[in-house]
């Protein structure tokens, strides 16, 4: 059995209906047969929000996918957890929600930017809503090149770009190195297809976690602190500037 990742598809979804598939009363959590809720990867922490039910509701505190499923642990004493088959509805903390994809977004951006003038891979990275930070393998860094950067960030996203989700046959996407910007690729070879978010003009990448819809949604970015980690591994911090949460 597997959960149907429906922000794979639709990252504004904020509500959605779904049978519970598995109960684990040890660990107070479920597993739904489809899900708006990202369960956590590639530095993007997991949603929270609220799942309800014709006999309760419960806070979703975490949420990870292990195989094919995405559990869902709720603040809920175990024995009170929906049964296998009943219907809950998902509604999730949205203002967090699109926080963080303004800000995913915000560093694809600059990926985008560090790639195109550099030629660069990405050794690492993490955000948290409104704020995040990527590694390059760059030689040096300066606050000259900080602020350059983020110069570069915002004409972009003041170009208001559109932002693309495509799936590509694995074979296909392996005929293009750049679709992977990652010192180390982390993607393994059973991920078939290739999910790949297109910054229309600028980053092309696979990812699978969630975006707005173009690059005008981000708002504003402020380069906060750049940082040498070590030879060849420089980081670039940022936050997002303004507090919008447009739901476009």
């Amino acid at each position: 059995m597997t959960t149907e990742l429906l922000y794979a598809t639709d990252a504004y979804l904020r509500t959605f209906e779904a049978p519970v598939l598995e109960v684990d009363r040890a660990e107070a959590r479920i597993a739904l047969r489809r899900t708006a809720f990202y369960p956590g990867g590639g530095g993007q922490p997991h949603d929270v929000g609220t799942l309800r039910w014709d006999a309760g509701e419960a806070t979703v505190s975490r949420v990870m996918r292990e195989g094919g499923m995405v559990w869902h642990h709720l603040d809920l004493d175990p024995e009170a957890l929906p049964d296998p088959g009943a219907e809950v509805e998902g509604r999730l903390d949205w203002d967090r929600r699109h926080l963080l994809m303004r800000t995913h977004t915000a560093l694809h951006v600059l990926c985008g930017v560090i790639w195109a003038d550099f030629g660069v891979a990405v050794t690492g990275g993490n955000m948290q809503p409104g704020s995040g930070r990527l590694d390059f393998e760059l030689d040096a860094m300066s606050a000259e090149l900080g602020a350059r950067a983020e110069r570069r960030i915002n004409e972009e996203i003041a170009c208001g770009r559109e932002i693309l989700v495509d799936f590509l046959d694995r074979s296909t996407a392996d005929q293009d190195p750049a679709l992977v910007r990652t010192k180390a690729s982390l993607i393994p070879a059973s991920v078939n297809p290739l999910r790949v978010i297109d910054i229309v003009g600028l980053d092309r990448q696979a990812d699978g976690g969630t975006h707005v819809a173009s690059t005008a949604e981000v708002g504003r970015v402020a380069v906060t602190k750049t940082e040498s980690k070590g030879k060849a591994n420089k980081r670039i911090r940022l936050e997002i500037q303004d507090g919008e949460s447009s739901s476009a």
